[in-house]
């Protein structure tokens, strides 16, 4: 596994340093901003790490659960969370939930290592009923070169963590959701001798529309088709025809894709 800046516990050393907790609370301010969580509301992260987006929803009083490939992350997301959020082991190309179960979906950690960015979120559009937040490093940021954000956020040098440019997100959106209507910002991260002589700077760039930033969130609604029957009272519900054709048909053909 790569060392993920964003995702690393309060313990670890990035959030030890001055710009590290900078760049976290600039963070969830974007992420706020954007999803606007809303107390009650189920949330899935996709790829949560030791489990520090699962905390500020956590904050925000919503139902909580948290999927990633590595058990030892899961590990350190239970010691933070404990029994209030569930913690599943799971690849963001093949999420173990049903249709439209999660109010919210965060994809944050689960795109920077997928093979298959697009499946992954059509995955976490399948498994939410209202909307998706997605979160990456921009290739394109203030901070420099692909090759110099990875130095600066620190992935090793044989890291396969993937960087994308906010238009290549927006295509990879609405090719996996035809017709969504994205919302974004983005955080800025200045290099450590610009950030040391001006630390204040960051504050000057406006989060919304900002193609400089080095990390980036976007948020889209989703206009579910699927209706996956949740608990026993509901059998007597039927799903129209009509509605189940209406399912994106990029979302669609790759779901059969995945069970083929």
């Amino acid at each position: 596994m790569f060392f993920d800046p964003l995702q690393a516990g309060p313990g670890d050393n990035w959030l030890q340093t001055r710009q590290g907790r900078r760049l976290y609370v600039l963070q969830e301010k974007l992420i706020l901003d954007l999803v606007s969580p809303v107390a009650g509301e189920s949330v899935l992260d996709v790829g949560c790490g030791s489990g520090n987006y699962l905390r500020l929803f956590e904050r925000k009083k919503c139902l909580l659960t948290g999927m990633d490939p590595s058990q030892a992350a899961l590990e350190a997301a239970r010691r933070k969370l404990g029994a209030s959020c569930e913690l599943v082991l799971g690849n963001a190309a093949d999420i173990p939930f049903s249709d439209n179960e999660f109010d919210m979906v965060t994809v944050m950690g689960g795109l920077q290592g997928s093979a298959n960015p697009q499946r992954a979120l059509a995955e976490a559009i399948r498994v939410s009923r209202n909307r998706v937040f997605v979160g990456f490093f921009n290739r394109h940021s203030l901070a420099g070169t692909e090759q110099a954000m990875r130095k600066f956020f620190g992935f090793s040098a044989a890291s396969e963590a993937r960087f994308f440019s906010i238009g290549e997100m927006q295509r990879l959106i609405r090719k996996t959701m035809s017709g969504a209507q994205i919302q974004w910002g983005s955080v800025m991260c200045l290099p450590g001798p610009a950030h040391a002589l001006l630390p204040s700077l960051e504050d000057l760039f406006p989060m919304r529309k900002n193609p400089l930033g080095a990390f980036v969130g976007m948020v889209f609604a989703v206009n579910y088709t699927y209706r996956t029957v949740q608990h026993p009272v509901l059998n007597s519900f039927k799903l129209k025809a009509r509605e189940r054709s209406a399912a994106p048909e990029a979302v669609r053909d790759m779901l059969r894709e995945g069970k083929s």
